[in-house]
């Protein structure tokens, strides 16, 4: 059975958000949107991520799903999702990227302008390495997909259209106080496990180094 209405949570560091149409970063994953999970547990850790030894909040928000229009990556390539990602953000800061990113995202990507909703994964520190490493040609495409499950990068919902935000509603009596010291050393961790088990794999025999990056076009 489909589901009609979905429970988000927010992580930041502000205790009072307004989740606005038009507002957001063109520079994060799915570009300009705001940002959420299922993951209650997860939006904790995203809500002190960064190294400003301040507690955060999570916020509680019921998203009516009807009318909506969604696009989720898990249900395409996942090519196509490093393309998205590479529309708004930089794995590396050579030309020869510049120019095969380029390529890549007009074989690889998906026209998203239409969709209210993007579901997929997020981008976390952790990933990062492992896209320096692919474009690097040092990742065999076969073991990407093993690559990114040992990231634990979770899976987010980026509000896109102004018929999405209207369909969005806070739970405004459900707020979570975030301590700093306890989830911020647990998304460290994460990420450090991440990637020891990352740096492992692409070690390993399972990476024959063939169908890479390059490769691809």
């Amino acid at each position: 059975m489909i589901k009609e209405k979905i429970i988000l949570y927010h992580g930041t560091s502000e205790k009072i958000v307004n989740p606005t149409f038009g507002l957001g970063n063109d520079r994060h994953d799915y570009g300009r949107g705001f940002y959420l999970t299922e993951d209650i547990e997860l939006a904790k850790e995203w809500a002190v991520c960064k190294p400003n030894n301040t507690n955060g909040w999570v916020h509680k928000y019921e998203l009516d799903l009807k009318e909506l229009k969604i696009l989720d990556f898990q249900e395409n390539n996942l090519l196509s999702w490093l393309a998205e990602l590479m529309k708004h953000r930089e794995a590396a800061d050579s030309k020869r990227y510049r120019v095969l990113a380029s390529k890549f995202i007009d074989k690889y990507g998906i026209e998203t302008t239409g969709y209210d909703v993007i579901k997929g994964w997020r981008a976390n520190a952790s990933f990062f390495y492992i896209a320096k490493e692919f474009v690097r040609d040092n990742i065999d495409i076969d073991i990407l997909e093993n690559l990114l499950s040992l990231g634990g990068l979770g899976i987010q919902y980026c509000i896109k259209s102004e018929l999405a935000y209207s369909k969005l509603q806070e739970i405004e009596n459900e707020i979570y106080s975030v301590n700093y010291d306890e989830f911020n050393r647990k998304y460290n961790q994460r990420d450090s496990n991440a990637r020891i088990n990352m740096k492992n794999l692409i070690d390993s025999d399972a990476n024959k180094v063939t169908k890479v990056f390059s490769t691809l076009f």
